[in-house]
């Protein structure tokens, strides 16, 4: 904790279909580890062409919502110019900029500063690559 960053990749292995994989966990045991009671800001940035982070309730339906509203937005059909691997492959490439590559949560004394009901999730529609690497850096204020 000696300099004003730090940072860390989670692995995640999120499956053979589409998938809202919660960090939550995985973030807040990174804040402790390296926030101490600092303040400050938490990155988290998914380095994929085909993948994103959102702050969305789970558990309550809500990301299955999330998933099927892809589905509705961003069909697995052969519209998509983008087309090696899998039917629809071209969605997913399409899909960080729906739902972005990155989220930034405010760090209060060691603490993430989330809302009662929000989760720090990654989507994943690119069924022909399950394993992802996401980056948590935490900057203090």
């Amino acid at each position: 904790m000696d300099g004003p960053m730090d940072s860390e990749v989670v692995r995640v292995h999120t499956g053979s279909r589409d998938a809202v994989h919660d960090l939550t966990a995985d973030c807040e045991r990174f804040v402790a580890s390296y926030a101490g009671d600092a303040s400050g800001l938490l990155h988290v940035f998914v380095p994929h062409a085909t993948a994103g982070i959102a702050v969305i309730e789970t558990g309550a339906g809500s990301d299955d919502d999330l998933l099927a509203a892809l589905a509705d937005l961003l069909p697995a059909d052969d519209r998509w110019r983008h087309r090696h691997g899998s039917p629809g492959h071209g969605r997913s490439h399409v899909m960080p900029a729906v739902v972005p590559p990155y989220a930034t949560v405010p760090v209060l004394d060691g603490r993430l500063a989330l809302g009662t009901w929000q989760s720090i999730c990654l989507v994943d529609l690119n069924v022909d690559n399950a394993d992802r690497e996401v980056r948590l850096s935490f900057v203090r204020g």
